[in-house]
């Protein structure tokens, strides 16, 4: 089954890595900071975002959208003929198109990514950051964060974050390939604190007939 190249683009991003402590910025520090600290006060968030994916010269390449619901570990990602559901120990990747479901433990010791981990301690990695300054996007005020690895052989050399100054979580996301891509993340509306089932975080079978299902665990 296909993965998401979405949540690569997460994967490259906030994989496991040792906390830099030299040539950070103390005021973009400040704004991470802040940035975690508000989501830890949220029960549940729902997201819908915009994933897009440009060329070298800032052509577009594709464009596509998707929701998720967090709560604690848990998580439900609906994005591009494909649903991801995690209780925080299982988690079933579903393919729409070919009515197939994937079943995997989540091994939390491996680096693999959440996608809480986007709007969370993203920056408690081997990044290097400092503040761009800010801009308004909209009605918005976005603090921009530059961000680039420590490990220099990583497949990207740049990633960009947009703050949003007043309600202090992520407005946007952008990483710069070596290899001269862009992938660009954007948050187009958020809501916390709503209600949410665990039951939405498992992936039933008897809604799904005929799924095709592979259990790799």
């Amino acid at each position: 089954m296909k993965k998401l190249y979405f949540l690569t683009t997460f994967s490259i991003l906030f994989s496991t890595f040792s906390f830099a402590q030299t040539k950070n910025d103390p005021e973009a520090k400040k704004i991470l900071d802040a940035v975690s600290a508000k989501f830890k006060t949220f029960s549940t968030v729902q997201a819908n975002f915009t994933y897009k994916v440009e060329n070298g010269a800032g052509k577009a390449l594709s464009t596509k959208t998707g929701s998720i619901l967090m709560k604690g570990t848990k998580y439900k990602l609906s994005f591009s003929g494909q649903e991801i559901f995690c209780n925080g120990t299982t988690v079933w990747n579903f393919d729409k198109a070919a009515n197939e479901v994937t079943i995997n433990n989540l091994d939390a010791s491996s680096g693999t990514i959440t996608p809480q981990k986007l709007f969370s301690n993203f920056y408690d990695k081997d990044f290097y950051y400092t503040l761009n300054g800010e801009k308004k996007v909209g009605a918005k005020t976005v603090q921009e964060i530059q961000m680039t690895p420590v490990d220099k052989s990583k497949s990207f050399h740049t990633v960009y974050l947009q703050i949003d100054k007043a309600a202090k979580t992520i407005y946007s996301t952008k990483v710069l390939e070596n290899a001269g891509n862009r992938y660009s993340y954007t948050v187009n509306s958020m809501k916390t604190n709503i209600p949410a089932s665990d039951n939405q975080f498992v992936f039933d079978k008897s809604k799904y007939p005929g799924v095709i299902v592979e259990d790799l665990r």
